[in-house]
């Protein structure tokens, strides 16, 4: 196992480095280095830009109109950008649907819907926790019938994320109640400009409406949107939520978030003993224990990718990248907040929005988003498929 990245593989990292510090706004970088909120245009608008490039579709191969690039240099492009204060790419679309459109998709579905989504001109949503159906995700009730050359679905899905700016939806619908649960799902594609398709937002802890619900009520949906074989689904989402567990580990975003945690514990003089004492000594310990932590999923990181480099079979891992990855961003959030103290305490929306503190004493620009970042990442553990789950998952997958 080779961890040491070659000389090639560093005059890429340069030539992404070079390209992200000319081309990403300044603004947006300056949001996500200090959590300030992302709109629609922040986030789509670096889409573009990357789909302009090229790079927007990191992770496809070249017949589909990707890059082609390896395991190691779709990882060290995510670095980058992550280091650079780019905003994270929207993974429904060019992470999770596409390379199920591209496995399991006709050619003419493939044809219709991947120059959106690497443009960045779509915004797709994911359409699979349903009141009940979360972490079982095979008891999903949303009903699509066939009717001639149309489905007819009825149903709600919930949680779904950014789900109020999506364009296409993909869903995963019941339509057959024989047999097992896993066997009688479909994987449909959903526009959701269509007639009967309502979305809700949820309001959370942070504030925003980073959820929704999604209701269906006797949408028609084209025939020709079901990919693949009906009945045949859970297979699709299978090869989907591999994607899903594996963007979900996220460290390069956790080595950028460590870096702003070391910000904040200067700015609040627990870094340095000689100004905090003794609690600057066992603060920095727990910066410490999570550097470590954040190196250790990055090695586990590196060694999937080099599994596949060297053409092995990659590690069956994905459940222990969401459990550790998960678990770390929590802990930084949490560290960010002991690092200020009652000033990360005032939750005041108005605040996030302008980026600083009011007229709170002792309030600075970096006290803003702490609690609003804190309970946001609670999700974490849950999503994707709780940690819980994800634990069993491991148990019997790779300890046998």
């Amino acid at each position: 196992m080779d961890l040491a990245f070659t000389p090639e593989e560093q005059a890429f990292r340069e030539e992404v480095r070079t390209w992200v510090q000319a081309n990403l706004p300044k603004e947006i970088s300056h949001k996500v280095h200090n959590a300030l909120r992302l709109t629609r245009d922040d986030m789509q608008g670096w889409a573009k830009i990357l789909g302009k490039k090229g790079w927007l579709a990191f992770g496809w191969p070249k017949e589909f109109g990707g890059p082609g690039w390896t395991a190691v240099q779709k990882h060290l492009f995510e670095e980058e950008c992550a280091l650079a204060g780019a905003p994270r790419i929207i993974p429904f679309g060019p992470v999770m649907v596409a390379p199920v459109i591209m496995a399991f998709g006709n050619a003419e579905q493939q044809k219709r819907f991947l120059p959106g989504i690497a443009s960045g001109e779509v915004w797709w949503s994911q359409g699979y926790s349903e009141p009940g159906s979360g972490s079982d995700l095979a008891s999903v009730k949303t009903r699509a019938e066939r009717v001639g050359d149309k489905y007819i679905v009825n149903g709600q899905k919930t949680w779904t994320t950014l789900g109020q700016h999506g364009d296409w939806m993909f869903n995963l619908v019941r339509t057959s109640t024989e047999g097992k649960p896993q066997t009688g799902i479909s994987f449909l594609l959903v526009d959701m400009k269509s007639k009967g398709v309502t979305v809700r937002p949820i309001k959370l802890l942070d504030g925003e409406c980073e959820v929704n619900e999604v209701f269906f009520d006797n949408v028609e949906v084209p025939a020709e949107n079901l990919i693949g074989e009906e009945n045949k689904g859970w297979t699709y989402a299978k090869h989907l939520l591999s994607h899903e567990r594996t963007n979900i580990a996220d460290v390069n975003r956790s080595k950028r978030e460590l870096e702003r945690l070391k910000r904040i514990a200067r700015a609040e003089g627990v870094w340095d003993p000689t100004e905090g004492g003794a609690d600057a000594v066992r603060f920095r310990d727990q910066i410490a224990l999570l550097e470590v932590d954040i190196v250790a999923l990055e090695m586990l990181v590196l060694r999937v990718l080099s599994a596949e480099k060297s053409g092995k079979n990659s590690l069956d891992i994905a459940g222990l990248l969401k459990i550790k990855g998960s678990e770390i961003q929590q802990r930084y959030a949490e560290l960010m907040m002991l690092a200020a103290g009652p000033f990360a305490m005032p939750f005041i929306e108005e605040a996030m929005e302008a980026g600083w503190q009011g007229n709170f004493p002792g309030g600075v620009v970096a006290n803003a988003p702490l609690a609003s970042t804190y309970f946001n990442l609670r999700k974490t553990t849950i999503y994707g498929g709780s940690n819980e789950v994800q634990r069993n998952i491991v148990a019997q997958t790779v300890l046998g």
